[in-house]
């Protein structure tokens, strides 16, 4: 899609990128240092969209003329937040909790057009067939998903393998709900 603004990422995701991408837009991808703690109290669904918010600051000086896109990406089960497996043996044992679950996963956009922010967040459901401890570890050890809220890609072999229910959009749990960025930029942007 042509934009009459310089589109940039502000996630260094080459999941986000590869949406991007494929949906046919123009960008350049810049990341930029950001504090991303949050209060434990904040609701788990309020957290990516806080997230964003928090990338997307950083862009205070970037003019009418830039199109910053941020996105933030977690996983729920239970209430809880997985967020990044930190070792191998988080992500065992976070693949382990969500096998044979549904959880949802929550990514957050924030958009800054000039002065202007869009702020929205989209929900998908996944389910997990039972998973069992050699698929998890083949898993882990052949794709290190150290970079993965939840330890796991949806276009990954344990998504393909694993995932046997999805409510929602496949995007959303990939990182970037491109459907929703396009109807708001389709909304508020000139093409």
């Amino acid at each position: 899609m042509k934009i009459n603004k310089k589109i940039i990422l502000a996630s260094g995701s080459p999941r986000r990128k590869q949406i991007l991408q494929e949906a046919g837009f123009s960008f350049d991808v810049l990341v930029r240092p950001t504090d991303e703690s949050f209060d434990p109290n904040l609701t788990p669904e309020l957290v990516p969209e806080y997230l964003a918010l928090k990338k997307l600051e950083s862009f205070k000086d970037y003019d009418e003329n830039y199109l910053v896109i941020a996105a933030d990406t977690v996983v729920i089960l239970d209430n809880n937040i997985f967020n990044k497996p930190a070792n191998k043996a988080e992500a065992i044992g976070m693949l382990s909790l969500l096998s044979n679950q549904t959880h949802k996963v929550v990514t957050g956009v924030c958009i800054k057009n000039g002065d202007e922010v869009i702020s929205f967040s989209d929900t998908t459901f996944v389910h997990f067939s039972e998973i069992s401890q050699p698929e998890i570890a083949f898993y882990v050890n052949q794709f290190k998903p150290f970079d993965k809220a939840g330890a796991y890609g949806v276009q990954d072999f344990i998504g393909m393998v694993g995932i046997d229910k999805l409510e929602g959009s496949f995007y959303t749990v990939m990182g970037l709900p491109i459907h929703k960025v396009y109807q708001h930029l389709k909304a508020h942007i000139q093409f």
